[in-house]
């Protein structure tokens, strides 16, 4: 159905219900849908997205995140379910699989037999996906829908950013100066479809030395002039963590790299709930 009720961006988003291409399941209820892009590929969204996801399903919200990346899906694998198949119920509804902290995941590798069988699908396709995982998807309850966006602002960000509701956006970058031009082009175009961008977490941003635990900046790019240029939030420097990189291999990260890994990013979602 087409109509305000359940939709996140309820009153908020200045359009009316018949003007509105935004479709909402009556099943789901969703409280806030928040994306993490960056226009630029490589630079972490999809790890991010899934540290944003635990954060949040720590702190006692119902969590629910969308692989959007359709010809490069990495969910499945950063929350340790790339064995798991979704199943529909016969009525075109379609059952997200649960991690074992109960985070509802959606990927287009769930749905294809071998998770090293390549999508090659046209972008029309690609956006049916995608507004299949929006619409098909019992999601039902939750405080907030993560999106792992595609790399660029083309014609599946922009199907993202026109059908589904999203409150906001969290912005990745890193310290390269080409990676900040690219992600200063993707809030442009967030800001020219007047979508709130919540603020940008500047990743691999810099080492620390094991030995003296200095700060070593790898890039003379400065993240205070980015922030200033783009009018936005800096949310996080995050560093170069072996930790992170075991992601999908929790018993083999250790309680140092866990609580390193939590502190950088639950005062994200403290900040945003």
């Amino acid at each position: 159905m087409s109509n305000c009720e359940g939709c996140p961006s309820k009153d908020s988003c200045g359009k009316n219900a018949q003007d509105c291409g935004i479709k909402m399941n009556p099943n789901n209820h969703i409280k806030k849908v928040i994306a993490v892009m960056s226009g630029k590929g490589g630079v972490g969204k999809s790890t991010l997205t899934t540290l944003l996801a635990k954060a949040a399903q720590s702190k006692g919200l119902k969590v629910g995140v969308m692989d959007a990346d359709i010809t490069g899906p990495s969910i499945p694998r950063l929350f340790g379910l790339q064995n798991e198949k979704a199943y529909g119920d016969g009525e075109n509804h379609i059952f997200p699989v649960v991690d074992a902290d109960g985070i509802k995941t959606m990927s287009i590798n769930y749905l294809i037999e071998e998770e090293n069988t390549p999508v090659i699908w046209r972008g029309p396709i690609i956006a049916g996906a995608i507004q299949q995982f929006w619409n098909d998807v019992l999601w039902e309850e939750l405080d907030v829908l993560f999106i792992d966006m595609p790399p660029g602002t083309g014609d599946i960000a922009l199907t993202i950013m026109q059908t589904i509701p999203v409150s906001g956006v969290i912005m990745v970058s890193t310290p390269q100066p080409m990676v900040s031009m690219i992600v200063s082009k993707a809030i442009n175009m967030l800001k020219q479809m007047n979508i709130p961008v919540l603020g940008v977490i500047e990743n691999m941003s810099y080492v620390t030395c094991p030995d003296c635990n200095k700060k070593i900046e790898l890039y003379e790019n400065s993240i205070e002039e980015f922030i200033h240029e783009n009018q936005v939030e800096l949310l996080a420097e995050l560093p170069f963590n072996s930790g992170i990189s075991l992601l999908n291999h929790e018993d083999e990260i250790c309680e140092k790299d866990i609580l390193s890994i939590k502190e950088w990013i639950l005062p994200i979602i403290e900040r945003l709930f």
